[in-house]
This record gives structure tokens, C-alpha cells and sequence, in this order.
């Protein structure tokens, strides 16, 4: 891989990890508890539960997200980045822009 494209994938992934780390701030504010003294009614109430356990499954993919980045960070300098994990092909560039967490072609990540 080339100094150029290396550079674009890195500044790609520290651009994901920045919004990332907002998402998940935004994630932890909509996830506080629902106060039960609040003045709302019940069927408010049941679908304020109901979006904050959706927030919550969203937190936890986005901070799944957020460290796989920080680890593909760590290891864009490395001869084997941009290499599939499990058939140790080459990842085409398009995926690893779209999506810099993975460490899987398409193939093996199905």
C-alpha cells in the first residue's frame, strides 16, 4: 500500500473515530434513567423505555465500533494491513474506506 492511500485510509478512520466518540456522548445522554416522577403518561412513558433500551443497543455497537477503530489505528503501519484476517487476500480499497473497522473482505465477513 502506498504512503498516499495509507495516509487517506488513516485520516478516514481518525475522521470515524471523531464522530464516533460524539455518537456515543449523544448515545449516553438519550440512555440516562427515565425519572418516574416525571409528568408524563403511561403510554409516554412506555415508549420512552422503549427508545432508550434502542439507544442503548446503538451505544454499545457504537463503542464496539469506536475500539475496533482505535485497533485498526494501531495497525495501519503494519505489512499485513489491508489484508483479510481469515484468507489473507487483499481488502479492496472501497470497503476500507467504508468501513475502516474491518478486518474482513466481504467474503469472509458474511
Amino acid at each position: 500500500m502506498d504512503d498516499k492511500t495509507s495516509n487517506e485510509i488513516k485520516e478516514k478512520i481518525i475522521t470515524e473515530i471523531e464522530k464516533t466518540e460524539k455518537s456515543i456522548i449523544e448515545y449516553k445522554k438519550i440512555t440516562k434513567p427515565i425519572e418516574p416522577d416525571c409528568a408524563i403518561g403511561r403510554i409516554s412513558r412506555m415508549d420512552a423505555i422503549n427508545n432508550k433500551s434502542v439507544a442503548e443497543a446503538a451505544l454499545r455497537l457504537a463503542e464496539e465500533k469506536l475500539s475496533k477503530l482505535k485497533y485498526v489505528l494501531t495497525k495501519i503501519d503494519e505489512d499485513d494491513f489491508g489484508l483479510c484476517a481469515k484468507c489473507k487476500k487483499p481488502i479492496p480499497l472501497g470497503r476500507i474506506l467504508l468501513m475502516p473497522q474491518s478486518r474482513h473482505c466481504v467474503n469472509c465477513a458474511n
